[in-house]
């Protein structure tokens, strides 16, 4: 890959997988040794520098350099000559984090890469040091880590900031309802004695669970054979159009099998189905902002996927009768952020009762006020 040859020359050399966090579901108590911070929601990456050569890697270790030019600008006038920093490339709208926005920067045109860099640019929020000079810090514990990160940020940063953390567990319940407001999704917690080990979950996550009623509007096949793969998840704005916001596929393959035949009653034609003009609106669509119910819009399931443009995305049709109760995290603007989990089936419920007005919006919070911290 052209990127990779860069001419780099760090004690820590690219590709590194990142550091992990599993999910628990209550706050770990302190115990003299862990660090809370706010789990950031943008894409993972760690930098690279070596003087004026950069590297900007990915969570699967695919280079993000070309599509954030502004951000190696940044490295370049923020960051030390030498070092390795773990954090999270974010795109901020207003006072918010807003993720949408963020994926559009994945763009495989050169002038609309350049375009959006200058229109919406992103900010890298730094929370680990995996190098510095001509020294590895992989094997040093966090207590260290955290101090020699804060040690290159004398001052306010610019693009490049750090994360706040806290070694009071109240307090970080208090952030991980507070700070939800700004778009950050939970509280990630780490044993400060710990070294750095790539692609290994030795921290934890703490995030938001919720749920809401759906409508099953289709589904699209496992890439395994003819067995559901995924259900898409509908919802109704109030003007009554059925917007799609997202997807559940926690399923065991034994049931993904039985819903094939389950669902069969419930078949119908692309052209009879409120999201009829799917493939007309995604084509349409296509490299650019998705339709929303807050633009006037109708949002349907995306036809490509931006991080793969061989997937197959097209579905199969269902009458819009079935509601089913799902749990999900967080919102990202009009749809689920991640994939929802099947909870039960509510033949109490009729579809036309899923609205988004059942959702839970967090308060409001700034991302200066916590970037402050």
């Amino acid at each position: 890959m052209e990127e990779l040859e860069l001419q780099l020359d760090l004690p820590v050399m690219p590709p590194v997988a990142p550091m992990l966090a599993k999910p628990v579901k209550g706050m770990p108590k302190q115990d003299g040794n862990l660090f809370y911070e706010p789990k950031w929601d943008g894409f993972r990456c760690i930098i690279f520098r070596d003087g004026d050569e950069v590297f900007l890697g990915s969570r699967n270790e695919r280079p993000f350099t070309r599509y954030f030019p502004e951000l190696v600008e940044a490295v370049r006038a923020e960051l030390p000559s030498r070092c390795v920093v773990d954090g999270e490339i974010v795109l901020r709208k207003g006072d918010e984090l807003d993720f949408e926005q963020l994926q559009q920067r994945i763009h495989p045109a050169a002038s609309r890469v350049k375009m959006l860099s200058e229109t919406t640019p992103a900010s890298f929020i730094a929370f680990d040091l995996l190098a510095l000079g001509s020294e590895s810090l992989m094997e040093t514990p966090f207590t260290e880590r955290r101090a020699r990160l804060e040690s290159i940020f004398p001052e306010k940063g610019g693009s490049i900031r750090l994360t706040p953390v806290t070694t009071n567990d109240e307090r970080a319940s208090e952030w991980f309802e507070m700070f939800e407001g700004a778009g950050l999704d939970g509280i990630i917690v780490k044993p400060g004695d710990q070294p750095y080990v790539p692609d290994k979950r030795t921290m934890f996550k703490v995030k938001h669970e919720r749920t809401a009623d759906v409508v099953v509007c289709g589904y699209r096949e496992h890439k395994t054979g003819p067995i559901v793969g995924s259900l898409l998840l509908g919802l109704y704005s109030p003007d009554g159009k059925l917007h799609h916001v997202g997807v559940a596929a926690s399923f065991p393959m034994a049931r993904r099998a039985e819903l094939v035949e389950e669902l069969q009653p419930y078949l119908a034609k692309l052209g009879e189905h409120p999201w009829g003009e799917w493939a007309d609106q995604a084509i349409r669509h296509m490299g650019e902002p998705a339709a929303t119910p807050s633009r006037g819009g109708q949002r349907m399931p995306g036809a490509v996927s931006r991080w793969n443009a061989k997937k197959d995305l097209s579905f199969i049709p269902l009458r819009p009768e079935l509601v089913m109760e799902v749990a999900y995290d967080q919102m990202e603007g009009d749809r689920f952020r991640h994939t929802a989990h099947f909870r039960r089936w509510r033949t109490d419920r009729t579809p036309e009762s899923c609205t988004y007005e059942q959702l839970e919006r967090p308060i409001g919070y700034n991302l200066d006020d916590i970037l402050a911290r």
